[in-house]
């Protein structure tokens, strides 16, 4: 007999009376989520406990009871939901913003109207595009980004895990930068992954494995080149570059360690809307490396995503590019609204009946930054709360007429397709 998981007192019920005699043997619960499972082995154990039973009913149902958390610690399915948003691309009114009366600085406001996505998940990955140098080494926007250490802070408040720092900003401050930031995360958030930038070559060779429900997920984290800026002296390790056979090498290790792979490339053509062909021939190599999730950053705008298979039957999902998830651009181009528009990726990762680990859902999560027009204020917010009065109110307006809540959903459908209330949404076989 088969018992659907619904929370409230009618599974508890149902519960006891099949422990207590009421019910058939060899019963078990289907369908519920790992934590819903665990429930229901407390809440049986407290219902029989409440129950004015015979000592050898007491019994019985006590050996039912273990028999049955048995059986749901075999049928219940782990679930793993991973986010990801792209590029935190500090322009010097992003870091602006920050500025308390005080004199303090604090970011959180840029996460405010996302968190709770963010904190929801059970991985949140983020692309720290600039380097947290700190206000000794000079707080600068483009060309060469420098950022203030409360960045990384808001960045923990907000809910991630796993912090990529691999970028062609990465080496903006030089050696000074990376010892920087690295210090930093260090002495102050032990635990948060940070991954991409390195202090040693020892820590190069390390392999981040996360582990949640079981599952345990490999990241990894590359650039494609830092901007033509040398590294530093005696620092060969200092940025992950993309570079296959040190690549192949992390795969196959990460493979060895994790049940499943996410490499976080930073790639492509700035304002491309479109994936290039240089892309597509790294993805189908990090395919033939057995790479399971492709998540990439870097051209500052959104790119496709694909469920991309071998003629084994091999999947790998790859979203090309995230886009900016904050920036402040003040150019004249006529397409700068293109960069107001991220996406935050959204996969949930389970077990297939062989004990395999593979994406059972997948999706993205629009999001438009709002930069006013008196370029104070910068904020982010889910498209669908992003008004018609907010972009005229915007500073991006006076450099794209076109920019508004109509427009960024134009552009989403255009690179994603047609999608029903603006967002993206995929199912894997298992």
């Amino acid at each position: 007999m088969l018992f659907k998981w619904k929370k409230g007192i009618t599974a508890v019920l149902a519960l006891t009376l099949l422990l207590t005699g009421c019910g058939k043997e060899g019963a078990v619960v289907a369908g519920a989520s790992v934590t819903e499972a665990r429930g229901i082995g407390l809440l049986t154990e407290m219902a029989v406990s409440a129950l004015p039973l015979a000592d050898e009913q007491v019994s019985r149902a006590k050996a039912e009871m273990l028999s049955v958390k048995e059986e749901i610690k075999v049928l219940v399915t782990p679930e793993v939901t991973l986010v990801m948003v792209g590029d935190i691309l500090m322009h010097m009114p992003v870091n602006n913003s920050g500025r308390m009366a005080d004199g303090s600085r604090n970011f959180d406001h840029l996460f405010a109207y996302t968190k709770d996505m963010i904190e929801a998940a059970d991985i949140a990955i983020v692309n720290q595009e600039v380097i947290l140098g700190g206000p000794e080494l000079g707080i600068s926007g483009y060309p060469r980004f420098n950022t203030y250490y409360e960045v990384g802070d808001a960045l923990v408040n907000a809910g991630f895990d796993v912090i990529l720092h691999a970028t062609n900003h990465s080496l903006d401050r030089g050696r000074e930068g990376i010892e920087n930031c690295l210090s930093f995360w260090e002495e102050n958030y032990p635990d948060i992954a940070v991954v991409g930038i390195y202090g040693s070559a020892e820590a190069q060779e390390e392999i981040y494995v996360c582990e949640q429900e079981g599952i345990k997920i490999a990241i990894l984290n590359y650039t494609y080149g830092t901007n033509g800026l040398p590294f530093p002296a005696g620092m060969p390790y200092a940025v992950n570059l993309l570079n296959r056979e040190r690549i192949a090498a992390d795969v196959s290790r990460a493979k060895e360690m994790a049940d499943f792979v996410v490499l976080c490339p930073h790639w492509g053509t700035e304002y491309v809307l479109k994936e290039t062909q240089n892309q597509r021939d790294w993805a189908a190599f990090f395919m033939e490396c057995g790479v399971d999730l492709v998540i990439g950053t870097h051209p500052h705008v959104i790119e496709p995503v694909e469920m991309l298979r071998d003629e084994d039957g091999n999947e790998m999902l790859v979203y090309y590019s995230l886009g900016n998830y904050v920036n402040a651009t003040a150019g004249e181009d006529s397409d700068i609204g293109t960069r107001m528009l991220g996406a935050m990726a959204t996969v949930t990762l389970s077990r297939n009946g062989e004990g395999e680990v593979y994406i059972k859902e997948y999706g993205a999560e629009p999001l438009v930054t709002y930069f006013s027009a008196d370029r104070r204020t910068v904020l982010v917010y889910p498209m669908e709360q992003f008004t018609d009065e907010m972009a005229a109110d915007s500073f991006t307006i006076k450099r794209d007429r076109k920019f508004s809540p109509a427009y960024c959903q134009e552009i989403w459908e255009q690179v994603f397709g047609d999608l029903s209330g603006g967002n993206l949404s995929g199912e894997a076989l298992p």
